[in-house]
């Protein structure tokens, strides 16, 4: 593979990855939608769905990363670095990529949404003309109450209980799980050869937010974290609030050490 077919091929993949996985989460959240509350399932399959779909348009081009923990995992256990760079730098244009799209697709649905709340000690609360004088005093007396914005779930994770060591195990278990089943598909052929293997991969992510999603969203790639963070970060939308930047090194950092934990495993017992 050449470093530009690796390139554009994690580009393709992890745009249509984050596309379908925010996108589903964007379904799920914004009331105008006709998905709207469909629920923590229809999130987790439409994110394995997502990982399907990138799969199988990027993975002549690239090999189907889609993901630095991914990249990283695999560089540790072959001891092949050269093309780390290329493979994180497509990832990365891709989940920026994908989180533009949704935001395009729902573009009428996050202006409705959003012109009609305001972000106050965290919650979501009717627009300005049921704005209270109450809640308007305590956003003034207490700003460090602020959270993120009731969009920024579509975007990227964030914990249900906020503590930092929790939320760093959460996402380091999430992934090993994921990197020990992607380093296991490699060594059968059949199964990578026939494409059998990224649907495997697909419902492990499915399982993983089931199964361990809940207490932060289950991150388990920095890129699909943090490319969408920083385009809520960027986006021209009103009353959407902060991006929760003190959050965002914990679904880099933890997928970033549970994968270089199941790679090392992996190596020393195959």
């Amino acid at each position: 593979m050449s470093s530009s077919d690796i390139f554009f091929g994690e580009v393709l993949g992890t745009a249509v990855l984050v596309l379908l996985g925010c996108g589903v989460v964007a379904g799920n959240v914004l009331r105008k939608s006709k998905s709207f509350d469909a629920g923590w399932v229809a999130i987790t399959f439409g994110w394995g769905i997502g990982v399907l779909s990138g799969f199988y348009v990027s993975t002549q081009l690239s090999g189907a990363h889609l993901n630095p923990a991914v990249t990283l995992g695999l560089a540790i256990d072959t001891g092949e670095w050269g093309d780390v760079p290329t493979y994180v730098a497509g990832e990365m244009t891709g989940a920026l990529l994908g989180a533009v799209l949704v935001w395009l697709a729902y573009y009428g649905h996050f202006q409705a949404h959003l012109e009609h709340h305001k972000v106050v000690g965290g919650s979501r609360t009717p627009g300005p003309k049921a704005f209270d004088a109450a809640a308007e005093t305590e956003e003034r007396r207490e700003p460090s109450r602020q959270e993120p914005g009731p969009v920024l779930g579509v975007f990227a994770t964030a914990p249900e209980i906020r503590n930092s060591v929790q939320n760093v195990t959460t996402e380091i278990i999430g992934t090993a799980v994921l990197i020990f089943l992607v380093l296991g598909i490699g060594l059968n052929d059949g199964l990578t050869m026939s494409g059998t293997g990224g649907l495997m991969v697909a419902l492990v992510v499915v399982g993983i937010g089931l199964s361990l999603g809940g207490p932060t969203g289950y991150a388990i790639n920095p890129a699909r974290d943090l490319g969408p963070r920083i385009v809520h970060a960027l986006l021209p939308l009103p009353n959407k609030g902060g991006s929760d930047w003190g959050y965002a090194w914990v679904p880099v950092v933890g997928p970033l050490v549970g994968a270089a934990i199941a790679a090392g495993i992996h190596n020393l017992l195959f």
